[in-house]
């Protein structure tokens, strides 16, 4: 169902010099020094701080009429204060001295009254971005829109889903959003940085009927998501996408309880790129709460995959010139040819593995699953050809993941695929198996490559599952 969207020429975005920031980046400079000379003031070992801010707008519609129009700003000052190995936190939105000085004044009390932590402590100066290495990342192109321009490319796109068919009867409705945000951090080993970062987006939820004796309505969406609003998908193609998806719902059916090969649509592949990424984290790893413990160096995946992480791409959704504690990043290969070459560890699971930080407090950062078996020909069209027989998962539903074992139980619909063709959409169905199973199944990736937030794959083939039916 994944295929690319026209972009939307009309939609521009504009570099403003504040654009709706109330505070600039010279006063969060300030903020955060202030910050860290009162904690060493009151006698704190090490401290860190980050004063950050964020604003936007929401504009929802529903049948052709506005709906919500929400604007957003929040402003934060987070202190870290360390004493030896006891470490202690606050926060305030109030950035007024005497707030700021309270506010340090408690991380530090509760600094006084925590239990050590001998893998507490800021990062080792070694492994610190310096600030000359911040790359220009691309990360920030505010939109100059207001309410009543969004809300009408959401009706827009709105429209387009109901134009498509008569059998588009109805609406979950339609949103446009724009948000902007910039921070400022430090602390006492030397880091000093700060971006600022925008991410826009427009979506659609239609709703397709069939008349009968029971009258079948089945719902899907779509909706596109970028830091440029230039390089959105035009409203209309938005709109007119989710409803051939809904449409091509309609006539479901149930199937019997089989096991056979499973089609994971593009989007949904993420999710499983994602499941990998959790159980490689340093938190489930010292915890020993992963399917994966002790994965280093082992062959999780089958021979053909590989899994890349870039920080640096620009204009990307998980680039960023270093970590949330200011550590660098670099690319790497995170597996390469099914192996695990690196976890994605902060400082302090770092310390608790015995191991190096891998500059990912904060998460991962734009990684690409990929094949050295796919063709440039192996769109959706040739991958369902690959599935053969089986099924064609195009939604998933339910958190049935169990990260310690493994343990993978979905709720999903989709498509039956006989003979390497769609043959009918089929729904109430649940897929199971166990990641550590689907991993070393999956048989190929498809070209089809599709950027979920900081994960880019194509659909992804496993080749085999339990599907209960009826």
């Amino acid at each position: 169902m994944n295929k690319p969207l026209p972009q939307a020429p009309r939609i521009h975005s504009a570099r403003t010099p504040d654009s709706g920031f109330s505070c600039s980046r010279p006063f969060f400079e300030e903020l955060v020094d202030r910050a860290l000379a009162h904690a060493k003031k009151l006698g704190a070992s090490d401290a860190g701080a980050e004063a950050s801010e964020g604003c936007g707008l929401s504009v929802s519609v529903r049948r052709g009429a506005l709906e919500n129009v929400e604007r957003n700003r929040d402003k934060s000052l987070s202190v870290s204060v360390y004493i030896g190995r006891r470490r202690g936190n606050a926060s305030t939105s109030d950035f007024s001295g005497k707030a700021v000085e309270q506010t340090v004044q408690a991380a530090y009390d509760i600094a006084r009254f925590t239990a050590e932590d001998p893998m507490a402590g800021l990062p080792d100066a070694a492994d610190i971005a310096p600030q000359d290495s911040h790359r220009e990342l691309d990360l920030f192109h505010p939109w100059a829109i207001d309410s009543e321009a969004a809300a009408g490319l959401a009706m827009e796109c709105e429209a387009a889903a109901m134009q498509t068919s008569r059998r588009v009867t109805n609406s979950e409705g339609a949103g446009v959003s724009a948000q902007h945000s910039h921070f400022f951090s430090a602390h006492t080993r030397g880091f000093r940085g700060g971006y600022a970062a925008s991410r826009h987006g427009i979506s659609v939820a239609p709703i397709a009927s069939l008349p009968g004796r029971r009258v079948e309505m089945q719902r899907d969406a779509w909706y596109g998501s970028m830091r440029d609003a230039a390089a959105l998908p035009a409203p209309r193609a938005v709109g007119r996408y989710a409803a051939e998806r809904a449409l091509s719902r309609l006539g479901s059916r149930k199937i019997a309880t089989t096991q056979c090969p499973v089609l994971f649509e593009s989007p949904l592949a993420a999710g499983l790129l994602g499941g990998f990424v959790q159980a490689v984290s340093g938190g489930a790893l010292y915890r020993r709460s992963s399917f994966l413990i002790d994965a280093l160096g082992k062959r999780v995946f089958p021979g053909h995959i590989d899994i890349l992480e870039d920080p640096f791409v620009p204009g990307g959704k998980g680039s960023a010139p270093f970590d949330d504690e200011g550590v660098r990043v670099a690319p790497r290969k995170v597996v390469e040819g099914g192996r695990v070459q690196g976890y994605f560890l902060s400082s302090y699971s770092a310390r608790k593995l015995g191991m190096k930080t891998t500059g990912n407090a904060g998460g991962s950062h734009n990684l690409v699953l990929t094949s050295r078996l796919t063709q440039a020909a192996d769109d959706l069209d040739a991958m369902l050809r690959k599935l053969g027989n089986g099924l064609f998962v195009i939604e998933l539903m339910g958190q049935g993941v169990n990260q310690v074992t493994g343990d993978y139980s979905r709720g999903a619909s989709g498509f039956w695929v006989e003979n390497g063709r769609i043959a009918y959409p089929v729904h109430e169905i649940t897929i199971a198996g166990n990641l550590k199973d689907m991993f070393r199944g999956i048989e190929a990736v498809g070209a089809d490559a599709y950027n979920y937030g900081a994960k880019t794959v194509g659909s992804i083939l496993v080749n085999r599952m339990k599907v209960a039916g009826r």
